[in-house]
């Protein structure tokens, strides 16, 4: 047996050493496309290149998938502003999407869970309303399609989650269309403004959040 799993660590081992060794191989002769010749590819593909993209975004960020590799392939692909569009049109259907079912079957998760475990959140994040929309948002570090979920076993509006949602994403999904942009030798001084000011909001969303307490009702 020792011997059978021995050789079967080597063999995984061999298989990975050949697949690095075809895609180096690949990587030096494949002559590849520069980012400005794929941006010219993908125009070239008319209105059916944004919208597959709108529509695989919207589907895969309904999952914990995070968005961070489509909103990089946004800018690369499709420049700032319109990159920008589609990551944001797509990140608030998809959370839309993620807090319709969360609050549809979300009761069963409360009641597991038990109302003390999850007075705490009620408070916090209900009470605010819109303010702990925008600032959750904000937070770099928070999963996305997590905090979607999490939002719809609340008590939070409907309307307070969209909006909140759509403003609160701003920041850091221009900072990273922007990155993706910049990788074509461009960079968009609009942008630069748009995220300088969004993220200025968002610390002082986060901070007026902070420091406003929670409504006793």
């Amino acid at each position: 047996m020792a011997r059978l799993r021995l050789s079967s660590g080597r063999a995984r081992w061999v298989l990975l050493a050949s697949l690095l060794l075809v895609a180096a191989v690949v990587a030096v002769t494949v002559p590849l496309p520069t980012p400005l010749e794929l941006r010219d590819r993908v125009a070239a593909l008319g209105a059916w290149a944004p919208v597959t993209f709108l529509l695989v975004h919207t589907v895969v960020t309904t999952t914990p998938v995070p968005r961070t590799a489509f909103s990089l392939s946004a800018g690369l692909l499709f420049g700032p502003w319109l990159g920008l569009a589609l990551c944001l049109v797509a990140s608030v259907v998809s959370a839309a999407a993620a807090f319709a079912v969360s609050r549809r079957l979300g009761g069963r998760a409360v009641q597991r869970l038990g109302p003390g475990r999850v007075r705490m959140l009620e408070e916090r994040l209900s009470a605010r309303g819109l303010l702990a929309v925008v600032s959750a948002r904000f937070v770099p570090f928070i999963p996305f399609a997590p905090l979607n979920y999490t939002f719809g076993v609340t008590s939070v509006r409907w309307r307070h989650y969209l909006v909140g949602t759509a403003v609160g994403l701003v920041p850091g999904t221009a900072a990273v269309v922007l990155f993706g942009d910049a990788v074509t030798g461009s960079l968009s001084p609009g942008m630069l403004a748009v995220f300088a000011v969004s993220g200025a909001l968002g610390v002082i969303g986060v901070w007026l959040c902070a420091r406003t307490p929670a409504d006793p009702a």
